[in-house]
Protein backbone atom coordinates (compact mmCIF):
# COMPACT_ATOMS: atom_id res chain seq x y z
CA UNK A 1 0.00 0.00 0.00
CA UNK A 2 1.23 3.36 -0.70
CA UNK A 3 2.59 6.19 1.74
CA UNK A 4 0.33 8.94 2.34
CA UNK A 5 1.70 12.06 -0.41
CA UNK A 6 2.76 15.41 0.02
CA UNK A 7 3.18 18.96 -1.43
CA UNK A 8 2.19 20.25 -4.64
CA UNK A 9 -0.19 23.05 -3.41
CA UNK A 10 -3.93 23.32 -4.13
CA UNK A 11 -5.64 22.64 -6.98
CA UNK A 12 -6.85 25.59 -8.97
CA UNK A 13 -8.08 23.99 -12.00
CA UNK A 14 -9.58 20.90 -13.07
CA UNK A 15 -6.72 20.67 -16.04
CA UNK A 16 -4.13 20.08 -13.02
CA UNK A 17 -5.38 16.59 -12.67
CA UNK A 18 -4.70 15.34 -16.10
CA UNK A 19 -1.55 17.43 -15.84
CA UNK A 20 0.00 15.81 -13.03
CA UNK A 21 -0.69 12.28 -14.71
CA UNK A 22 0.66 13.58 -17.99
CA UNK A 23 3.93 14.69 -16.29
CA UNK A 24 5.24 11.16 -16.00
CA UNK A 25 6.03 11.31 -19.70
CA UNK A 26 9.75 10.63 -20.03
CA UNK A 27 12.16 10.07 -23.11
CA UNK A 28 12.95 6.19 -23.50
CA UNK A 29 16.39 6.88 -21.94
CA UNK A 30 14.73 7.95 -18.82
CA UNK A 31 12.58 5.24 -18.40
CA UNK A 32 13.07 2.94 -15.16
CA UNK A 33 12.16 -0.07 -13.10
CA UNK A 34 10.54 0.16 -10.21
CA UNK A 35 9.96 -3.66 -8.96
CA UNK A 36 7.75 -4.22 -5.51
CA UNK A 37 7.11 -7.51 -3.72
CA UNK A 38 4.74 -8.33 -0.56
CA UNK A 39 5.51 -11.53 1.44
CA UNK A 40 4.30 -13.23 4.71
CA UNK A 41 6.04 -13.35 7.69
CA UNK A 42 5.59 -16.30 10.35
CA UNK A 43 7.03 -17.24 13.58
CA UNK A 44 9.04 -20.61 13.06
CA UNK A 45 7.95 -22.48 16.10
CA UNK A 46 4.49 -22.02 16.24
CA UNK A 47 3.46 -21.12 12.22
CA UNK A 48 1.31 -18.31 13.55
CA UNK A 49 1.39 -14.85 11.36
CA UNK A 50 3.47 -12.22 13.29
CA UNK A 51 1.83 -9.67 15.55
CA UNK A 52 3.14 -6.20 15.26
CA UNK A 53 4.95 -6.32 18.52
CA UNK A 54 6.64 -8.04 20.45
CA UNK A 55 10.11 -10.30 20.55
CA UNK A 56 8.90 -12.26 17.35
CA UNK A 57 7.10 -9.49 15.68
CA UNK A 58 6.57 -6.79 12.40
CA UNK A 59 8.22 -4.04 14.56
CA UNK A 60 11.23 -6.39 15.78
CA UNK A 61 12.13 -6.97 12.20
CA UNK A 62 11.39 -2.75 11.09
CA UNK A 63 13.36 -1.92 13.85
CA UNK A 64 16.50 -5.06 13.44
CA UNK A 65 16.59 -3.30 9.80
CA UNK A 66 16.46 0.00 10.49
CA UNK A 67 19.67 -0.36 13.32
CA UNK A 68 21.46 -3.08 11.24
CA UNK A 69 21.26 -2.00 7.60
CA UNK A 70 20.77 2.13 8.24
CA UNK A 71 17.03 2.22 6.54
CA UNK A 72 15.54 5.49 8.19
CA UNK A 73 12.13 5.11 9.79
CA UNK A 74 8.25 5.75 9.13
CA UNK A 75 6.11 6.68 11.68
CA UNK A 76 2.67 7.16 12.11
CA UNK A 77 1.38 8.11 15.83
CA UNK A 78 4.20 6.82 17.41
CA UNK A 79 4.27 3.54 15.60
CA UNK A 80 7.06 2.76 13.25
CA UNK A 81 5.13 1.33 10.03
CA UNK A 82 7.92 1.48 7.34
CA UNK A 83 11.80 2.20 6.17
CA UNK A 84 13.36 4.51 3.39
CA UNK A 85 16.27 4.49 1.72
CA UNK A 86 18.06 5.25 -1.25
CA UNK A 87 14.81 5.57 -3.40
CA UNK A 88 13.54 2.96 -1.79
CA UNK A 89 11.19 1.49 0.95
CA UNK A 90 9.90 -1.17 3.13
CA UNK A 91 5.99 -0.74 3.64
CA UNK A 92 3.64 -2.95 5.86
CA UNK A 93 0.32 -4.49 3.97
CA UNK A 94 -2.80 -4.48 6.50
CA UNK A 95 -2.08 -7.74 7.69
CA UNK A 96 1.77 -7.40 8.18
CA UNK A 97 2.40 -8.42 5.10
CA UNK A 98 6.18 -6.87 4.42
CA UNK A 99 6.30 -4.90 1.14
CA UNK A 100 9.48 -3.55 -0.25
CA UNK A 101 9.06 -0.85 -3.00
CA UNK A 102 12.00 -0.71 -5.02
CA UNK A 103 13.67 2.36 -6.21
CA UNK A 104 13.37 2.89 -9.95
CA UNK A 105 16.45 1.47 -11.28
CA UNK A 106 17.49 0.83 -15.36
CA UNK A 107 18.24 -2.63 -15.67
CA UNK A 108 16.44 -5.96 -14.62
CA UNK A 109 19.83 -7.19 -13.36
CA UNK A 110 19.77 -4.10 -10.88
CA UNK A 111 16.25 -4.95 -9.76
CA UNK A 112 17.72 -8.51 -8.99
CA UNK A 113 20.51 -7.49 -6.93
CA UNK A 114 18.13 -5.16 -5.22
CA UNK A 115 15.86 -7.81 -4.52
CA UNK A 116 18.64 -9.69 -3.27
CA UNK A 117 20.37 -7.92 -0.86
CA UNK A 118 16.77 -6.79 0.35
CA UNK A 119 15.77 -10.24 1.31
CA UNK A 120 19.27 -10.99 2.36
CA UNK A 121 18.82 -8.45 5.58
CA UNK A 122 16.13 -9.77 6.08
CA UNK A 123 16.73 -12.83 6.52
CA UNK A 124 19.54 -11.90 9.21
CA UNK A 125 17.37 -9.89 10.93
CA UNK A 126 14.57 -12.63 10.99
CA UNK A 127 16.71 -15.65 11.77
CA UNK A 128 17.84 -14.05 15.07
CA UNK A 129 14.25 -13.50 16.52
CA UNK A 130 12.55 -16.65 15.30
CA UNK A 131 10.63 -15.48 12.19
CA UNK A 132 10.34 -16.67 8.80
CA UNK A 133 8.91 -15.06 5.84
CA UNK A 134 7.04 -17.11 2.55
CA UNK A 135 5.94 -16.03 -0.91
CA UNK A 136 2.77 -16.90 -1.60
CA UNK A 137 -0.47 -15.26 -3.20
CA UNK A 138 -2.51 -15.99 -0.11
CA UNK A 139 -1.91 -17.17 3.18
CA UNK A 140 -2.40 -21.04 3.49
CA UNK A 141 -3.82 -21.66 6.42
CA UNK A 142 -4.39 -18.52 8.74
CA UNK A 143 -8.08 -17.17 9.54
CA UNK A 144 -8.79 -13.64 9.49
CA UNK A 145 -8.80 -12.91 12.90
CA UNK A 146 -5.51 -14.78 13.11
CA UNK A 147 -3.74 -11.75 11.54
CA UNK A 148 -3.62 -9.09 12.81
CA UNK A 149 -4.29 -5.25 11.20
CA UNK A 150 -1.49 -3.12 11.27
CA UNK A 151 -1.64 0.16 13.11
CA UNK A 152 -1.93 2.42 10.18
CA UNK A 153 -5.16 4.83 10.17
CA UNK A 154 -5.80 4.34 6.58
CA UNK A 155 -6.14 0.42 6.83
CA UNK A 156 -8.51 1.35 9.54
CA UNK A 157 -10.85 3.02 7.54
CA UNK A 158 -10.27 0.54 4.57
CA UNK A 159 -10.93 -2.26 6.96
CA UNK A 160 -14.89 -0.85 7.50
CA UNK A 161 -15.20 0.07 4.26
CA UNK A 162 -14.03 -3.29 2.85
CA UNK A 163 -16.52 -5.29 4.55
CA UNK A 164 -19.65 -3.22 2.95
CA UNK A 165 -18.79 -3.30 -0.64
CA UNK A 166 -17.78 -6.70 -1.63
CA UNK A 167 -17.15 -9.97 0.05
CA UNK A 168 -13.32 -10.56 -0.24
CA UNK A 169 -12.13 -7.33 0.47
CA UNK A 170 -10.87 -7.86 4.03
CA UNK A 171 -9.13 -10.93 2.53
CA UNK A 172 -7.54 -8.88 0.34
CA UNK A 173 -5.79 -6.87 2.83
CA UNK A 174 -5.08 -9.00 5.43
CA UNK A 175 -4.28 -12.16 3.75
CA UNK A 176 -2.65 -11.47 0.11
CA UNK A 177 0.74 -10.89 -1.65
CA UNK A 178 1.81 -9.97 -4.71
CA UNK A 179 5.44 -9.08 -7.00
CA UNK A 180 4.33 -6.39 -9.06
CA UNK A 181 6.67 -3.66 -11.45
CA UNK A 182 5.84 0.02 -12.22
CA UNK A 183 6.97 1.05 -15.74
CA UNK A 184 7.18 4.47 -17.91
CA UNK A 185 6.01 5.87 -20.87
CA UNK A 186 7.17 8.38 -23.37
CA UNK A 187 3.49 10.03 -23.82
CA UNK A 188 0.35 9.96 -23.75
CA UNK A 189 -0.44 7.51 -26.71
CA UNK A 190 2.48 5.12 -25.60
CA UNK A 191 0.69 5.36 -22.17
CA UNK A 192 -2.47 4.47 -23.94
CA UNK A 193 -0.94 1.35 -25.94
CA UNK A 194 0.47 0.03 -22.76
CA UNK A 195 -2.06 0.20 -20.97
CA UNK A 196 -4.39 -1.48 -22.68
CA UNK A 197 -2.02 -4.56 -23.75
CA UNK A 198 -1.01 -4.35 -20.15
CA UNK A 199 -4.63 -4.76 -18.99
CA UNK A 200 -5.92 -7.47 -21.60
CA UNK A 201 -2.24 -9.92 -21.03
CA UNK A 202 -2.59 -9.43 -17.27
CA UNK A 203 -4.45 -13.20 -17.16
CA UNK A 204 -1.63 -14.24 -18.87
CA UNK A 205 0.68 -12.71 -15.44
CA UNK A 206 -2.27 -13.76 -13.52
CA UNK A 207 -2.14 -17.60 -14.85
CA UNK A 208 2.02 -18.14 -15.16
CA UNK A 209 2.41 -16.61 -11.16
CA UNK A 210 -0.26 -18.42 -9.70
CA UNK A 211 0.50 -19.13 -6.54
CA UNK A 212 -2.09 -19.26 -4.06
CA UNK A 213 -4.25 -22.78 -4.22
CA UNK A 214 -4.20 -23.16 -0.26
CA UNK A 215 -6.66 -20.95 1.82
CA UNK A 216 -7.39 -21.70 5.33
CA UNK A 217 -5.72 -24.86 5.28
CA UNK A 218 -7.79 -26.29 2.18
CA UNK A 219 -7.53 -27.10 -1.09
CA UNK A 220 -9.84 -23.97 -3.32
CA UNK A 221 -10.41 -25.14 -6.22
CA UNK A 222 -8.24 -22.11 -7.37
CA UNK A 223 -4.66 -21.73 -9.06
CA UNK A 224 -5.03 -18.14 -7.70
CA UNK A 225 -6.88 -17.50 -5.16
CA UNK A 226 -5.11 -14.10 -4.85
CA UNK A 227 -7.15 -13.59 -8.43
CA UNK A 228 -10.40 -14.48 -7.25
CA UNK A 229 -10.37 -12.56 -3.67
CA UNK A 230 -9.54 -9.15 -6.52
CA UNK A 231 -13.02 -10.30 -8.55
CA UNK A 232 -15.12 -9.84 -5.31
CA UNK A 233 -13.87 -7.13 -3.52
CA UNK A 234 -15.33 -3.51 -5.11
CA UNK A 235 -16.44 -3.41 -8.48
CA UNK A 236 -16.36 0.67 -8.29
CA UNK A 237 -12.51 0.59 -7.84
CA UNK A 238 -11.54 -2.71 -9.63
CA UNK A 239 -11.43 -4.99 -12.59
CA UNK A 240 -10.08 -4.97 -16.28
CA UNK A 241 -11.79 -1.32 -17.26
CA UNK A 242 -13.36 -1.81 -20.71
CA UNK A 243 -13.52 1.65 -20.94
CA UNK A 244 -9.71 1.76 -21.89
CA UNK A 245 -10.30 0.15 -24.72
CA UNK A 246 -12.88 2.58 -26.06
CA UNK A 247 -12.05 5.61 -28.44
CA UNK A 248 -11.18 8.62 -26.87
CA UNK A 249 -8.80 7.00 -23.92
CA UNK A 250 -5.90 9.31 -22.66
CA UNK A 251 -5.13 10.88 -19.44
CA UNK A 252 -8.38 13.14 -18.79
CA UNK A 253 -10.25 9.96 -19.36
CA UNK A 254 -8.49 8.52 -16.57
CA UNK A 255 -9.23 11.13 -14.37
CA UNK A 256 -13.12 11.08 -15.12
CA UNK A 257 -13.21 7.39 -13.61
CA UNK A 258 -11.11 8.24 -10.69
CA UNK A 259 -13.38 10.97 -9.78
CA UNK A 260 -16.06 9.28 -9.62
CA UNK A 261 -14.64 6.42 -6.99
CA UNK A 262 -15.64 6.34 -3.89
CA UNK A 263 -12.81 8.15 -1.73
CA UNK A 264 -11.09 6.38 1.62
CA UNK A 265 -9.54 9.33 3.47
CA UNK A 266 -7.78 12.88 3.47
CA UNK A 267 -4.38 13.24 4.97
CA UNK A 268 -4.39 15.86 7.18
CA UNK A 269 -1.70 16.74 9.94
CA UNK A 270 -0.29 13.17 10.20
CA UNK A 271 -3.98 11.57 10.48
CA UNK A 272 -6.42 10.15 8.08
CA UNK A 273 -9.43 11.55 8.33
CA UNK A 274 -12.50 9.75 7.59
CA UNK A 275 -14.10 10.43 4.25
CA UNK A 276 -15.40 6.77 2.90
CA UNK A 277 -17.96 6.52 0.22
CA UNK A 278 -17.42 10.78 -0.75
CA UNK A 279 -17.14 12.66 -3.46
CA UNK A 280 -13.56 13.86 -4.94
CA UNK A 281 -16.20 15.94 -7.29
CA UNK A 282 -17.54 17.60 -3.81
CA UNK A 283 -13.98 17.82 -3.01
CA UNK A 284 -13.26 20.21 -5.85
CA UNK A 285 -15.99 22.21 -4.99
CA UNK A 286 -15.04 22.77 -1.73
CA UNK A 287 -17.97 20.58 -0.47
CA UNK A 288 -16.72 17.19 1.22
CA UNK A 289 -18.57 16.60 4.28
CA UNK A 290 -15.45 15.51 5.64
CA UNK A 291 -13.90 18.83 5.13
CA UNK A 292 -16.63 21.21 4.31
CA UNK A 293 -15.21 24.40 2.16
CA UNK A 294 -11.87 23.19 1.93
CA UNK A 295 -10.44 22.40 -1.36
CA UNK A 296 -8.09 19.70 -2.51
CA UNK A 297 -4.35 19.78 -2.71
CA UNK A 298 -2.37 18.14 -4.86
CA UNK A 299 -1.06 15.53 -2.54
CA UNK A 300 -4.86 14.40 -2.08
CA UNK A 301 -5.48 14.03 -5.51
CA UNK A 302 -1.88 11.80 -5.38
CA UNK A 303 -3.48 10.16 -2.85
CA UNK A 304 -7.23 9.37 -4.04
CA UNK A 305 -5.21 7.52 -7.40
CA UNK A 306 -3.77 5.11 -4.86
CA UNK A 307 -7.47 4.19 -3.63
CA UNK A 308 -8.20 2.73 -7.14
CA UNK A 309 -7.37 -1.06 -7.93
CA UNK A 310 -7.46 -2.88 -10.86
CA UNK A 311 -5.36 -4.93 -12.78
CA UNK A 312 -3.40 -2.07 -14.22
CA UNK A 313 -3.00 0.86 -12.64
CA UNK A 314 -1.92 4.56 -13.86
CA UNK A 315 -0.06 7.44 -11.83
CA UNK A 316 2.82 8.66 -13.09
CA UNK A 317 4.01 5.10 -14.46
CA UNK A 318 1.85 2.08 -15.04
CA UNK A 319 1.79 -0.49 -12.20
CA UNK A 320 1.26 -3.76 -13.50
CA UNK A 321 -0.99 -5.61 -10.91
CA UNK A 322 -2.16 -8.83 -11.99
CA UNK A 323 0.46 -11.76 -10.13
CA UNK A 324 0.60 -13.80 -7.52
CA UNK A 325 3.54 -13.28 -4.65
CA UNK A 326 5.96 -16.01 -4.97
CA UNK A 327 9.46 -17.56 -4.48
CA UNK A 328 12.62 -15.73 -4.80
CA UNK A 329 13.36 -16.42 -8.34
CA UNK A 330 10.13 -15.24 -9.35
CA UNK A 331 10.46 -11.53 -8.16
CA UNK A 332 12.21 -10.83 -10.80
CA UNK A 333 10.94 -13.03 -13.63
CA UNK A 334 7.84 -10.67 -13.16
CA UNK A 335 9.55 -7.53 -14.18
CA UNK A 336 11.23 -9.51 -16.91
CA UNK A 337 8.40 -10.44 -18.17
CA UNK A 338 6.87 -7.07 -18.42
CA UNK A 339 9.84 -4.88 -19.19
CA UNK A 340 10.56 -7.22 -22.32
CA UNK A 341 6.86 -6.72 -23.72
CA UNK A 342 6.94 -3.00 -22.92
CA UNK A 343 10.38 -1.34 -23.13
CA UNK A 344 10.75 -2.48 -27.16
CA UNK A 345 7.98 -0.92 -29.16
CA UNK A 346 8.44 -3.95 -31.73
CA UNK A 347 7.80 -6.12 -28.86
CA UNK A 348 4.92 -4.18 -27.66
CA UNK A 349 3.31 -4.06 -31.54
CA UNK A 350 3.82 -7.75 -31.16
CA UNK A 351 1.55 -8.37 -27.85
CA UNK A 352 -0.75 -5.50 -28.84
CA UNK A 353 -1.27 -7.81 -31.93
CA UNK A 354 -2.19 -10.78 -30.22
CA UNK A 355 -5.16 -9.40 -28.08
CA UNK A 356 -6.06 -5.87 -29.94
CA UNK A 357 -9.22 -8.32 -31.30
CA UNK A 358 -10.54 -9.30 -28.23
CA UNK A 359 -14.24 -8.81 -26.89
CA UNK A 360 -14.65 -7.09 -23.11
CA UNK A 361 -16.09 -10.06 -22.44
CA UNK A 362 -13.25 -12.50 -23.24
CA UNK A 363 -10.46 -10.23 -21.73
CA UNK A 364 -13.06 -10.79 -18.63
CA UNK A 365 -14.01 -14.57 -18.64
CA UNK A 366 -9.74 -15.12 -19.40
CA UNK A 367 -9.15 -13.14 -16.16
CA UNK A 368 -11.56 -14.94 -14.73
CA UNK A 369 -9.94 -18.63 -16.43
CA UNK A 370 -6.68 -17.43 -15.44
CA UNK A 371 -7.56 -17.97 -11.72
CA UNK A 372 -9.32 -20.31 -11.57
CA UNK A 373 -7.56 -22.84 -14.28
CA UNK A 374 -3.89 -20.92 -14.58
CA UNK A 375 -2.27 -22.29 -17.60
CA UNK A 376 -5.05 -24.77 -18.09
CA UNK A 377 -7.46 -21.72 -19.19
CA UNK A 378 -9.57 -21.59 -22.23
CA UNK A 379 -11.70 -19.49 -23.83
CA UNK A 380 -13.22 -19.28 -26.78
CA UNK A 381 -10.60 -20.89 -28.75
CA UNK A 382 -7.89 -18.49 -26.60
CA UNK A 383 -5.36 -22.01 -25.18
CA UNK A 384 -4.08 -19.88 -22.43
CA UNK A 385 -0.51 -22.34 -22.63
CA UNK A 386 -0.21 -21.73 -26.30
CA UNK A 387 -0.48 -17.85 -25.21
CA UNK A 388 1.50 -18.01 -22.62
CA UNK A 389 4.23 -19.33 -24.85
CA UNK A 390 3.78 -16.38 -27.67
CA UNK A 391 3.41 -13.40 -24.73
CA UNK A 392 6.88 -14.60 -23.23
CA UNK A 393 8.50 -15.47 -26.46
CA UNK A 394 7.75 -11.82 -27.29
CA UNK A 395 9.31 -10.57 -24.13
CA UNK A 396 12.42 -12.18 -24.81
CA UNK A 397 13.23 -10.70 -28.01
CA UNK A 398 12.41 -7.48 -26.31
CA UNK A 399 14.74 -8.12 -23.31
CA UNK A 400 17.18 -9.35 -26.21
CA UNK A 401 16.44 -6.29 -28.48
CA UNK A 402 17.16 -4.27 -25.40
CA UNK A 403 20.67 -5.68 -24.90
CA UNK A 404 21.05 -4.66 -21.22
CA UNK A 405 24.25 -6.41 -20.32
CA UNK A 406 24.63 -7.04 -16.30
CA UNK A 407 27.86 -5.50 -14.00
CA UNK A 408 31.04 -6.40 -15.80
CA UNK A 409 29.85 -7.36 -18.83
CA UNK A 410 29.43 -10.74 -17.61
CA UNK A 411 25.98 -11.34 -18.81
CA UNK A 412 25.03 -10.14 -22.23
CA UNK A 413 21.73 -9.17 -21.69
CA UNK A 414 18.43 -9.51 -19.72
CA UNK A 415 16.49 -12.65 -20.87
CA UNK A 416 18.22 -15.20 -18.02
CA UNK A 417 15.95 -13.33 -15.80
CA UNK A 418 12.67 -15.65 -18.06
CA UNK A 419 14.07 -18.71 -17.43
CA UNK A 420 11.42 -19.47 -14.56
CA UNK A 421 8.93 -18.79 -17.34
CA UNK A 422 10.56 -21.06 -19.82
CA UNK A 423 10.15 -23.86 -17.46
CA UNK A 424 6.94 -23.26 -16.59
CA UNK A 425 5.74 -22.74 -20.69
CA UNK A 426 8.18 -26.28 -21.03
CA UNK A 427 6.66 -28.24 -18.17
CA UNK A 428 2.69 -26.48 -17.89
CA UNK A 429 3.22 -26.54 -14.50
CA UNK A 430 2.99 -22.74 -12.48
CA UNK A 431 3.95 -22.50 -8.98
CA UNK A 432 0.28 -23.41 -7.83
CA UNK A 433 0.93 -26.72 -9.98
CA UNK A 434 3.77 -27.64 -7.86
CA UNK A 435 2.36 -26.73 -4.83
CA UNK A 436 -0.49 -29.10 -5.15
CA UNK A 437 1.76 -31.81 -6.45
CA UNK A 438 3.71 -31.45 -3.12
CA UNK A 439 0.51 -31.65 -1.13
CA UNK A 440 -0.88 -34.39 -3.04
CA UNK A 441 2.28 -36.26 -2.74
CA UNK A 442 5.10 -36.11 -0.92
CA UNK A 443 3.14 -34.14 1.83
CA UNK A 444 0.51 -36.54 2.14
CA UNK A 445 -2.17 -33.65 2.52
CA UNK A 446 -0.26 -32.27 5.47
CA UNK A 447 -0.08 -28.66 4.16
CA UNK A 448 2.40 -27.59 7.18
CA UNK A 449 5.22 -29.29 4.47
CA UNK A 450 4.71 -26.05 2.85
CA UNK A 451 6.45 -23.55 5.39
CA UNK A 452 9.64 -25.48 6.14
CA UNK A 453 9.86 -26.22 1.87
CA UNK A 454 9.06 -22.46 0.30
CA UNK A 455 10.22 -20.02 3.00
CA UNK A 456 12.86 -17.58 2.09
Amino acid sequence: MSIPQTGGGQIEDHSQLAEMLSKGCKPKEDWRIGTEHEKFGYCQDSLMPLPYEGDRSIKAVLNGLKTRYNWAPVEEGGNIIGLTKDGANVSLEPGGQLELSGAPLETIHQTCDEVNVHLEEVKSVADEIGVKFIGLGAAPEWTHEQMPLMPKGRYKLMNAYMEKVGTHGTQMMRRTCTVQVNLDFGSEADMVQKLRTSLALQPVATALFANSPFFEGKVNGHKSWRGRIWRSLDDSRTGMLPWVFEDGMGFERWVDWVLDVPMYFVYRDGKYIDALGMSFRDFLKGELPALPGEKPLLSDWADHLTTVFPEARIKQFIEMRGADGGPWRRLCALPAFWVGMMYDQTALDAAWDLCKDWTAEQREALRVAASVDGLQAKVDGINMHDLAREVVAISHAGLKARAKPGAGGMVADETHFLNALHETIETGKTPADELLDHYNGDWNGDLKRIYSDYSY
